[in-house]
């Protein structure tokens, strides 16, 4: 047999558009089987089959409306003034939730942290907080200390001004609205005792924070458009978190319970090629961009369902390590054949050991759905599955 000469693959997998009420699972299967042929390649034991987040929620019409969200709000936090902490600057993820929360509200108390957002959307420079002698960990700034000290600061890469953008968005929806910048959550206790936390990946701590603090109603977002609101979708695990702008007036929110989706298109796969594949859903990548400091990932998770056996982190040596320590005297194939009888060996938990010091210690659903994220991209490729081959292959195959 001839020795293979590539490794890992990924591939964008083109599919018709998808809508609400298709079958995804036969249309997935069928774009990959397709795609197989036209190209030439075949389905492998092991190969992962992932599927954006958005063509889920798409097919599962999972969506709601500003007023859903609107009368969620009032029905959670009474309708009066309320404390929306912590959003992310997004047009697309937060500002339709905004405008749905703003609707529910007489008055909103809006609370920025800064410098920069929790995904890394940057307020205001670093250099420009060490200038004004500013400490963001304790100091609390009104909107007019803001503008004084920093003046008006527009997105590197959107160009928009948030605090003006987020500032009108709330006014035009008839709410009253105050901005401050503060990365305490206690602050806004000052304002009022209600609470909408929008932070993702820290809203557990949040939350903990206000409610010790004597805060009398806290919700975080994964809270509000957590049951159907006169008909609509909802999630009952995330609410509006990993929720995208659809229209003017409609959001689609993050997939419901997805796990029948995967199972089903992995029998579909065993049915008709008898190979056993993974499969996924995946949304936003976790990596973080050196240009504008943002952390993809928006989303409460990498991947809300995927197929068994892609629990757990990669199990890997380091192959650099082996040759220039453990056979750093051996070369050619006498080094090639060292290296494949370690790996064949290795032990089945390798934390803690130095050969395998610097692998990517991350979940494997993490690493692939960052992957696949990068291969499928947001804009118009019309990729929105992503066959990766070959990832779980190593030296030796």
């Amino acid at each position: 047999m001839s020795e293979r000469r590539v490794g890992t693959v990924s591939r964008g997998i083109r599919c018709p558009i998808i809508r609400q009420g298709d079958d995804l699972a036969q249309i997935v299967t069928d774009s990959v089987l397709e795609a197989a042929e036209a190209e030439g390649f075949t389905i492998k034991d092991r190969d992962v089959i992932s599927v954006t987040e958005s063509v889920v929620a798409r097919s599962q019409g999972n969506y709601c409306t500003t007023d859903n969200i609107a009368k969620d709000v009032k029905n959670k936090l009474g309708g009066g003034t309320v404390g929306v902490i912590f959003p992310i600057l997004s047009r697309n993820r937060f500002a339709i939730c905004l405008r749905g929360i703003a609707k529910g509200c007489s008055k909103i108390v809006l609370m920025l942290s800064y410098p920069s957002d929790e995904v890394g959307n940057c307020l205001v420079s670093l250099d420009k907080i060490d200038e004004a002698g500013v400490n963001p960990y304790s100091d609390v700034l009104s909107l007019e200390r803001y503008r004084e000290l920093f003046g008006e600061n527009k997105h590197e890469f959107t160009g928009v001004d948030y605090v003006t953008y987020y500032g009108d968005l709330i006014r035009e929806s008839g709410c009253d609205v105050e901005i401050i910048f503060a990365n305490q959550p206690r602050a806004i206790l000052d304002h009022t005792k209600n609470v909408i936390n929008c932070d993702i990946h820290t809203r557990a701590r949040t939350k903990r924070i206000l409610l010790a603090a004597g805060a009398e109603k806290v919700f975080g977002l994964d809270e509000i458009m957590n049951a159907p609101v006169d008909g609509s979708g909802c999630n009952e695990t995330y609410g509006l978190l990993g929720s995208n702008k659809a229209t003017e007036d409609q959001v689609k929110l993050f997939p419901r319970e997805c796990k029948d989706l995967v199972l089903q298109i992995q029998k579909n796969i065993l049915d008709r090629t008898g190979k056993h594949v993974e499969v996924m859903v995946y949304g936003d990548g976790a990596f973080k961009d050196p240009q504008g400091k943002i952390w993809e990932l928006a989303d409460p998770v990498v991947s809300p369902a995927f197929t068994d056996g892609l629990i757990g982190t990669p199990n890997e040596l380091k192959l650099k390590y082996l040759a220039d320590n453990d056979f750093a005297d051996l070369k050619g194939e006498e080094l090639k054949k060292a290296i494949s009888d370690s790996i064949k060996a290795k032990d089945k938990d390798l934390v803690g050991k130095m050969a395998s010091e610097g692998t990517t210690p991350r979940q494997l659903t993490d690493l692939i759905g960052s992957l696949c994220d990068l291969t499928s991209g947001s804009g118009d490729k019309g990729t929105p599955v992503v066959l990766v081959q070959g990832y779980f292959d190593n030296y030796t195959n």
